[in-house]
């Protein structure tokens, strides 16, 4: 008798520790989703504030001449004044369409990973921002940009579709806005070559390619060897290379496939698409 009354307590007590643990699962569960949604809406509210549509209205319209001009479609643009002047380490915006990626991209050149875990406006976010990577520029040779591969497809979440090569053909094209302190923008358009798994390397590893490193590609060599092991490491051959003096722009996110994993995208700018506004 006294054994099934304690048998039947440790049941009660067993009991009511699953329910414990399921309770406070649930409820990180929940603060994990109000979190990731917060600072979701946080990143679209900054997409809204930049863009704006420019047009000349319906049918016609009368210049100051008093002469007529045909309507345009409305133009996309984008206005960045406002956000540099609310935050100067805002140096570009990458985007590609079909995709969550519309995002503001961070510089900090004296602490390069301050916005790992931070959002545009400085506060912390476990999504963190999109920012260049140590020893580069915004408008360098390769460009290098880190983001979070997150779960809900924020950030760098939706980066390793590109181990797919019907998906990488499909979104081939990426956008820099390059952006200046006084909130002008350079336009430029990338195409994208290769994309790879890798991992972060330790000293001691010999013949390993540390694509992180390639950040001034200005020599020849240095910039022959980053696009040969590049086009090597690729999971797939989409008929695109580059020559030197072609600007590159590197995306960099973390992978699971192995410790210290990281699955990379590489670019090269397609020339006839630069423009300034």
């Amino acid at each position: 008798m006294h054994r099934s009354k304690r048998a039947s307590t440790r049941w009660k007590g067993l009991t009511l520790a699953f329910a414990l643990l399921f309770i406070l699962s649930s409820g990180m569960l929940i603060h994990d989703l109000v979190r990731s949604a917060r600072e979701q809406a946080a990143n679209e509210a900054l997409v809204q504030r930049v863009e704006q549509e420019v047009s000349l209205g319906e049918g016609t319209s009368e210049m100051s001449n008093g002469d007529s001009v045909s309507a345009e479609a409305p133009t996309p643009e984008r206005n960045y004044q406002p956000l540099v002047q609310e935050n100067s380490h805002l140096a570009a915006w990458l985007m590609i369409e079909g995709t969550e990626v519309d995002y503001p991209v961070m510089y900090t050149p004296d602490s390069p990973e301050y916005y790992l875990r931070k959002a545009f406006d400085g506060n912390y976010a476990l999504s963190g921002s999109l920012f260049i990577g140590a020893d580069c520029v915004p408008d360098g040779s390769n460009i290098i940009i880190y983001g979070h591969n997150m779960n809900n497809g924020s950030m760098f979440g939706s980066l390793d579709s590109y181990a797919n090569e019907d998906y990488a053909r499909e979104h081939q094209e990426i956008i820099y806005d390059l952006i200046q302190p006084d909130g002008s923008y350079e336009r430029l358009t990338f195409e994208v070559m290769a994309a790879f798994y890798s991992r972060i390397y330790s000293v001691d590893e010999k013949n390993v390619f540390r694509y992180y490193y390639s950040t001034d590609l200005s020599d020849p060599d240095a910039f022959q060897y980053y696009i040969e092991e590049v086009l090597s490491a690729s999971l797939y051959d989409l008929g695109v290379t580059a020559e030197y003096g072609d600007r590159l722009l590197t995306l960099s996110t973390c992978s699971y496939h192995t410790e210290d994993g990281r699955f990379v995208v590489v670019a090269r700018e397609k020339h006839s698409s630069t423009s300034t506004r």
